[in-house]
C-alpha cells in the first residue's frame, strides 16, 4: 500500500538542477535505503518528500487507507548541520516537541510513557535538563534520533542517522533499526551501507536522477559498482 508517491519532480537552484525528473514511491512496510555522491541530491529528495521544501515541477501526494490525504505522521531525523544548535532548548523540550499534536491538545500519561522510554532506548535520560547547545555531536545525535521516533510515527526519515555517534552507540542504531522495521516504514540516507544494506528491502542510489537497484544484485556494493 503506498503511503507517499514523488512524481516527476525537479528541483534547481538557480542554474543548478539538483534532482532532475525523480519519481518514487515510498510504500507501507519499507526499509529504503538511499546513498549517492555528496550534492547528488539525496537531502533535497528527503526535504521533498516532507514537504519542507517545494519543487520547481511534479508533485509529492501522501496517502492513508489507499486514498489521498492532507497529512502524514512523519518522523524526521535531519543532519546535525541543519540545526541552529544556539537555540535555547534542553533536551527534554526537542524531545517532547517531536509529539505536538496540537494547540488544543494536552499531554496524556501514553505520552509521558512514551517520551521515557525512547529517551532511555537512545541513552539521553541522563542530560534531558541541559541544554542542545551544550550537548557533544553524539549526544546531539541521539537527543535528534528520539525526537524522531517518540510520536510512534508511520514513516521515519533518517538523514545520515550514524553521523557524529560512537561505534558502541552505531551497533545500537542497528539494533534499533531491525526492530523498527517490524512495524514502521523507513526511509533511511547513508554513506555507511555495509550494515543497513542488509535489513533494507529497497536500495535507491540519487545522483540528480533515480536508480533502484535490482533484486538479482547479490549486494547493494555490486548494484553501485555496476551504476
Amino acid at each position: 500500500m503506498k503511503l507517499i508517491g514523488i512524481d516527476d519532480i525537479s528541483v534547481r537552484f538557480d542554474s543548478k538542477t539538483i534532482l532532475d525528473h525523480v519519481s518514487l514511491s515510498v510504500d507501507k512496510g519499507d526499509f529504503m535505503a538511499i546513498t549517492g555522491p555528496n550534492g547528488g541530491g539525496k537531502t533535497t529528495l528527503l526535504r521533498v518528500m516532507l514537504r519542507l521544501l517545494r519543487p520547481n515541477s511534479g508533485s509529492v501526494t501522501y496517502y492513508a487507507d489507499g486514498a489521498e490525504a492532507k497529512r502524514l505522521r512523519i518522523g524526521y531525523l535531519p543532519q546535525k548541520s541543519n540545526i541552529d544548535t544556539r537555540f535555547p532548548i534542553t533536551v527534554e523540550e526537542a524531545i517532547k516537541s517531536g509529539q505536538i499534536k496540537g494547540i488544543f491538545k494536552r499531554r496524556t500519561s501514553k505520552d509521558d510513557d512514551d517520551f521515557h522510554r525512547v529517551a532511555g532506548m537512545c541513552g539521553v535520560s541522563e542530560y534531558l535538563d541541559s541544554t542542545v547547545g551544550a550537548l557533544s555531536g553524539g549526544q546531539l545525535q541521539r537527543t535528534l534520533l528520539a525526537r524522531a521516533l517518540v510520536s510512534n510515527p508511520e514513516v521515519i526519515v533518517l538523514d545520515e542517522p550514524l553521523s557524529y555517534v560512537d561505534k558502541a552507540f552505531e551497533r545500537q542504531i542497528y539494533s534499533m533499526m531491525e526492530e523498527l522495521a517490524k512495524e514502521h516504514t523507513i526511509v533511511l540516507v547513508s554513506h555507511e551501507m555495509s550494515v543497513i544494506s542488509g535489513m533494507a528491502n529497497r536500495h535507491i542510489i540519487i545522483d540528480r536522477g533515480i536508480h533502484e537497484c535490482c533484486a538479482h544484485h547479490h549486494s547493494f556494493t555490486e548494484c553501485c559498482d555496476n551504476f
